[in-house]
């Protein structure tokens, strides 16, 4: 879910520690004869009907990217492969479509592991210091202490994982983006195991087209339909007992939309890279502008640069609440602030053909309680009744006037402007650049663990 600024300028223990290392599907053991040698052979493992030929062949099905270790003066360390837990197998298969919630088909609670990766490099921090976070035994306990909340997190993303695998195949032209919106988050609760407060949806399904760049929902009635030469910004959020994954990415069908998409991506990429403990968050920015800038797309016979959208950014994350006070910006500039072990993020970037500017435009859709209001006397009956029906439902999480109306609440317009006048409730308009422009959006959540940053939202898709 997007951040927006109102001041432009202030823009498992790794338990890799058995460090494995690869092979190809045998050993090979020297007998005292050193002209003879045997072969191990390949131990089968069942789960569920299914078999997995070793845990090496396990882990290459999992999502996970290079990382290095430190290799200083000769040093015999060599570079090693990021390694994530993704290879945790469920222990039943998901249907097609999916419909069996996360918490069966993991029923010990240990869910599937996010890309690992080390903490990106620091202003005026030892680099060293980063590194020996793998290693040190001080930050291994750390880790174990806050296992729980890493679980729920990962059930969560894995909850993410597979709605979007689902519905990116399943989104055509010709649909309806109430349609679209109305089976992403039918199968997302299905899948999250909707349980009030407890476990659902995070916010509303962001569908944000064209020039439009984000907090778009249908509200009831609007038939708006999804053309093929639209840019849509797919953002929707899961939690588990608060801890929530905001993440997002951008579907198209007109491949002259490539160009844009990917360098919104590769700078959503940058961005995760350069963040990590200790970075300050100015430094994250510089990093995403500076990739996002290097690209460029051909529209129509005319060739846009890809633009930042300076006032919209990421933000850190806290339990049942999206934007935790921390703001990533992506163009440099900004906060000095520095990211702190065991936070969460939400690295997002928006890039644009328009002018790289958001402003407040249509009809509102997305809602959310203010999250530090006190309590405020409410006169209109009509006001308290809406007020009881957003914290049983909702809580501080955000929410759409669609929710409301599938919560039960009807004829609530005058009570909602009631709400959002005594400043109870904050509205988020969708944010436009300029009609006729395109804007794309790309989005992880990351943790900060203290050995490590884990990207708990990648899957194989982005």
């Amino acid at each position: 879910m997007a951040d927006i600024l109102k001041n432009e300028e202030a823009i498992k223990d790794i338990e890799n520690g058995e460090e494995e290392e690869e092979v190809d599907g045998a050993e090979e053991i020297e007998s005292k004869d050193p002209a003879k040698k045997k072969k191990k052979k390949k131990k089968k493992k069942k789960t569920a009907g299914t078999e997995i030929e070793n845990e090496t062949e396990a882990s290459e099905k999992a999502q996970t990217l290079p990382v290095e270790e430190n290799n200083e003066e000769g040093d015999k360390k060599k570079k090693k492969k990021n390694k994530s837990k993704n290879n945790k197998i469920p222990s039943k298969a998901q249907t097609d479509p999916p419909t069996i919630p996360i918490g069966e088909l993991f029923p010990d609670g240990n869910f599937p592991e996010g890309q690992i990766m080390e903490h990106g490099p620091a202003e005026g921090i030892d680099e060293r210091t980063a590194k020996d976070r793998f290693s040190s035994e001080e930050k291994r306990a750390l880790d174990r202490m806050h296992n729980y909340i890493y679980q729920e997190i990962r059930q969560a993303a894995e909850a993410h994982r597979q709605t979007r695998k689902y519905i990116r195949d399943w989104i055509k032209p010709g649909m309806t983006m109430i349609q679209i919106c109305e089976e992403l988050e039918s199968t997302a609760r299905r899948l999250i195991g909707e349980d009030g407060l407890k476990a659902g949806l995070a916010f509303p399904t962001g569908c944000s087209r064209n020039h439009c760049a984000a907090h778009y929902t249908p509200n009831t009635g609007d038939n708006t339909v999804l053309e093929y030469d639209d840019v849509v910004k797919i953002d929707f959020g899961t939690h588990i007992n608060g801890r929530i994954i905001d993440c997002a990415f951008t579907l198209h069908f007109n491949p002259r939309y490539d160009p844009l998409v990917k360098g919104v991506q590769e700078a959503t990429e940058a961005g995760i890279k350069a963040s990590g403990v200790d970075v300050r968050l100015c430094d994250v920015g510089a990093a995403v502008q500076e990739v996002m800038e290097s690209h460029e797309v051909e529209i129509d016979g005319k060739v846009y640069q890809v633009k930042p959208i300076r006032n919209l950014n990421g933000h850190s994350i806290g339990p049942y609440r999206i934007h935790a006070g921390k703001t990533v910006p992506i163009v440099k500039g900004g906060e000095t602030t520095r990211m702190e072990e065991n936070e969460f993020y939400a690295i997002e970037t928006f890039g644009s053909t328009g002018r790289g500017q958001v402003h407040d435009d249509m009809d509102c859709s997305h809602y959310m309680k203010n999250f530090d209001q006190q309590f405020v006397p409410l006169r209109l009956q009509s006001s308290k009744q809406l007020l009881n029906v957003i914290n049983k439902n909702f809580g501080t999480l955000a929410f759409c006037k669609r929710w409301l109306e599938r919560a039960g609440a009807s004829r609530y317009a005058m009570a909602l402007k009631d709400l959002c006048d005594k400043g109870v409730v904050d509205a988020y308009p969708p944010l436009c650049d300029a009609k006729g422009s395109y804007t794309a959006q790309f989005e992880h959540t990351i943790l900060l663990r203290p050995t490590c940053k884990e990207v708990v939202s990648r899957g194989d898709d982005y």
